[in-house]
């Protein structure tokens, strides 16, 4: 990762395959959230397990490529609390006592999304996704997707399965939050540092 990165926009960054994949998870959410709450469950299933795909293979393909831009490095995290919220939502009327757990969820989402924010305001590209942030997207959508199957194919319906799966999609997310929680402060520190001496510089 290169600390000193700072944002930068082309053109060009807006027709890459991997912020078009972003932008299809975007999409994917309307479709969603009316299939869900028509109870099409199968239809919803669908549009999850698409979404989860293009999350997969974006960050792959950017690297793969080399088109890894400071765009997709803002569009991926974004797509992702869209879709949580989404997901949150539906889930919540769907089974309403997981509230708690998926309140967790929203609450990582927010906070990185408020951290990555700040580190564009100081002009500070925010890190691209790690290998825990992936791990932790991945368990979500396992999870979401499982719960929705089974209920759609199986008509299969168990608190306690919804809880731990949405239980061990929390504990996952939360190292995830740690993790991206170190990467941001030592981000801010160094640029701190950097503004500290450039002041002490300039006052010479």
């Amino acid at each position: 990762m290169d600390n000193n990165e700072k944002w930068s926009f082309k053109a060009k960054d807006l027709i890459t395959i991997p912020n078009i994949l972003t932008y299809i998870r975007i999409i994917l959410i309307v479709p969603f959230v009316y299939f869900f709450l028509k109870e099409n469950y199968i239809p919803a299933v669908i549009c999850i397990g698409v979404s989860g795909l293009t999350d997969c293979f974006d960050g792959m393909i950017a690297r793969r490529f080399n088109q890894v831009t400071s765009l997709g490095k803002i569009l991926d995290p974004i797509a992702d609390k869209f879709t949580l919220l989404a997901v949150v939502i539906c889930m919540v009327i769907y089974v309403p006592f997981v509230l708690p757990v998926l309140v967790v969820l929203l609450l990582k989402d927010v906070l990185m999304l408020l951290g990555g924010m700040d580190l564009i305001n100081k002009g500070i590209t925010p890190p691209a996704a790690k290998w825990y942030g992936k791990v932790g997207t991945v368990v979500f959508y396992l999870s979401v997707f499982a719960i929705i199957f089974l209920k759609a194919a199986f008509r299969f319906e168990n608190f306690a399965l919804d809880v731990s799966l949405l239980s061990v999609t929390a504990i996952t997310m939360l190292f995830a939050l740690y993790q991206y929680g170190k990467i941001y402060f030592q981000l801010i520190r160094e640029h701190n540092s950097k503004e500290k001496s450039k002041g002490n510089a300039e006052s010479k």
